[in-house]
C-alpha cells in the first residue's frame, strides 16, 4: 500500500486545525453557557463545556466532501449520514431531547444506513433473507449509536478509544494491503479526534457531547457493516478491536435488565465509571483502558487480520478479561 504524500500533509494539517477550532469552540461554549452541569449520574464536580465533538465531526464531513475518489454511495452513507448524526447530537446537547423522539431519530439514521447498503447491493446475501437482514442491521445501528454514547462517561475514554480503534484498523489494512480508501478514512478520523483529545484528556476542559459520541457510534457502525459486507475487514477483527467497549456495554445492559426495574433510564453503573469512583481518578481508568487496548487488544487485532482463521479465537481472547472486569465492577457492584 502506497500512501500519498499530500495525504500525510492533510493529516498533519487536520490535527492542528481540529485543535485550533476546539479551542475556539470551547471559548464560545463558555460564553453561551453550553455546559455539562454536574448531576446524580455524572462524575464531574464543575460545569464543563460540551458539544466539542462537532468540530471533528464537521471536519470529517468536509474531508468526505473533498475526496474525489470516494463512491457516491459511501459519501451519502458516511458523509451525509455522519453530518445528520452530528446535527442530532448537537441539538441534543443544546436542548436535551427526550428519549422517545431521540430513539425515533436514531431509527431514521439507521434506515439511512440500510437504504444505502441495499442500494449498493451489500444486503443481498444468499444465505439470509432480506426480511431478517434489514431488522438486524437496524437494531445493530441503534445499539452501537447508544453503546458509544454510554462509553463517553469519563474524561478521555470515548475519544482515546476512537483514536485507538481507527489507528488499529488502519494498521490492519496497511499490513494486509487492504482497501486504501478505508485506510484514509480511519487515519483522517484519528487525526481530527487527536486535535480534540488535547482538551478532553483528564482533567478534561471540554466534552465531545452527543455531537461527538452519536457521530462516532454512527460512523463506526456504518463502517463495520460496509467493510464486513465487502469483505474488507472481518467481523472478528471488529469485535476484537472493540474488545473492552463491547464487553462493558453488553455486560452492563444485560445486568441492568436483570437487576434494575427501570433499566432503560440514564445511569452511571458501567464498570469504568464505578472504578473511576473507587480510584477517584478519571486519568487512572482512561490510562488503564488505553494500556489494555495497546498491550492486549492491538496485537490480537493484527493477529486476527493476518490470520483470518484465528479471528474467532482472537475475539474471544480480546473480550474475556474485559467481560470479567465488567461483570465484577458493573451493575452488580453498583447494586451492592
Amino acid at each position: 500500500m502506497i500512501v500519498d504524500s499530500l495525504f500525510v500533509i492533510l493529516i498533519c494539517s487536520s490535527f492542528f486545525i481540529s485543535a485550533g477550532f476546539v479551542f475556539l469552540y470551547k471559548n464560545m461554549a463558555i460564553s453561551h453557557a453550553i455546559l455539562a452541569t454536574p448531576n446524580h449520574r455524572t462524575l464531574h464536580k464543575f460545569p464543563i463545556p460540551k458539544g466539542g465533538g462537532v468540530v471533528f465531526s464537521l471536519l470529517f464531513f468536509i474531508f468526505m466532501w473533498n475526496m474525489s475518489s470516494i463512491p457516491y454511495q459511501l459519501f451519502f452513507l458516511l458523509g451525509v449520514g455522519g453530518f445528520a448524526a452530528t446535527l442530532l447530537g448537537f441539538i441534543d446537547d443544546m436542548i436535551n431531547i427526550s428519549p422517545v423522539p431521540k430513539l425515533i431519530i436514531q431509527l431514521f439514521l439507521s434506515v439511512w444506513v440500510v437504504y444505502w447498503l441495499y442500494i449498493d447491493g451489500l444486503l443481498l446475501l444468499d444465505f439470509l433473507p432480506i426480511y431478517l437482514i434489514i431488522p438486524a442491521c437496524l437494531f445493530f445501528m441503534i445499539w452501537i449509536i447508544n453503546a458509544y454514547n454510554f462509553m463517553d462517561g469519563i474524561d478521555g475514554m470515548a475519544s482515546s478509544g476512537a483514536i485507538f480503534i481507527s489507528l488499529t484498523l488502519a494498521l490492519s489494512l496497511f499490513l494486509t494491503n487492504g482497501n486504501i480508501l478505508y485506510f484514509y478514512i480511519f487515519i483522517f478520523l484519528s487525526a481530527s479526534i487527536g486535535g480534540f483529545i488535547i482538551f478532553n484528556w483528564p482533567p478534561a476542559s471540554i466534552f465531545m457531547g452527543d455531537a461527538g459520541s452519536v457521530f462516532l457510534g454512527y460512523i463506526f457502525g456504518s463502517l463495520l457493516l460496509v467493510t464486513v459486507l465487502n469483505n474488507d475487514i472481518s467481523i472478528w477483527t471488529w469485535l476484537t478491536v472493540f474488545g473492552y467497549f463491547f464487553s462493558d456495554t453488553v455486560v452492563t445492559q444485560i445486568m441492568r435488565v436483570i437487576l434494575v426495574k427501570k433499566w432503560y433510564l440514564a445511569h452511571r453503573s458501567h464498570a469504568y465509571q464505578n472504578i473511576a469512583r473507587i480510584t477517584d481518578s478519571h486519568l487512572k481508568v482512561t490510562n488503564g483502558v488505553a494500556l489494555y487496548n495497546i498491550i492486549w487488544i492491538l496485537p490480537l487485532t493484527i493477529w486476527s487480520s493476518l490470520y483470518s482463521n484465528m479471528g474467532m479465537i482472537a475475539a474471544l481472547l480480546a473480550i474475556s478479561p474485559a467481560l470479567f472486569v465488567s461483570y465484577k465492577y458493573g451493575p452488580v457492584f453498583s447494586s451492592s
